[in-house]
């Protein structure tokens, strides 16, 4: 019970803080300005889950098959890398905010499908792969899709608000500094593990 809780609590955190400012995030606001919020959430869950079962399935068959001291050692590497991609920003392209505004039918087919193909080797599914490999499956799975719903649905109900009394920068060094706190935390361990 211990494994699911640290690893549901330890995903959660940083695929929320991974959230902030990503192009996903922006879509959320972007399609909650067409539709109403529920069908949005719906929509992005759905497609959340899918992606981070995805994602849990690679990292789960890594960490089985890989030794644990070069698995955090990548991990480190990779969350290194995360914050330096959170520094960098993300931004929705032209045709993403078309689509976002201009799509029709159901909202929740439509976010869904949209969603889904915007996590597609994005950093939020790149971190969950990457806490997969050392956590357990279920709680990474849970943790991380209640994360990147919990953030999204921020976006959708406070986004502009806080957009408008929190620096896009603030949000930005915060993440990236615990990206690398993640990253030095992982590297610490990997070196430890490697030098027994």
């Amino acid at each position: 019970m211990d494994s699911f809780v640290t690893a549901l609590l330890i995903s959660f955190a940083v695929i929320f803080v991974a959230e902030l400012g990503d192009k996903s995030q922006l879509m959320a606001m972007t399609f909650a300005t067409r539709y109403r919020p529920w069908p949005v959430l719906i929509g992005i869950t759905i497609a959340t889950a899918v992606v981070h079962a995805v994602s849990v399935g690679v990292g789960y068959g890594l960490g089985a098959a890989l030794p644990t001291g070069w698995i955090n050692l990548v991990a480190a590497i990779a969350f290194l890398g995360f914050g330096a991609w959170t520094l960098k920003g993300d931004s929705l392209t032209d045709a993403e905010r078309e689509k976002a505004e201009k799509s029709r039918g159901s909202a929740i087919l439509a976010v869904s499908v949209a969603f889904f193909l915007a996590e597609l080797g994005d950093k939020t599914m790149l971190a969950t792969i990457t806490l997969a490999t050392t956590h357990g499956w279920f709680g990474t799975w849970l943790g991380s899709t209640i994360g990147m719903v919990a953030a999204d649905a921020l976006a959708i109900l406070v986004g502009r608000w806080l957009g408008k009394r929190l620096p896009e920068r603030v949000i930005k060094f915060g993440a990236a500094a615990l990206f690398a706190l993640f990253g030095i935390w992982l590297a610490v361990e990997a070196i430890a593990e490697l030098s027994r």
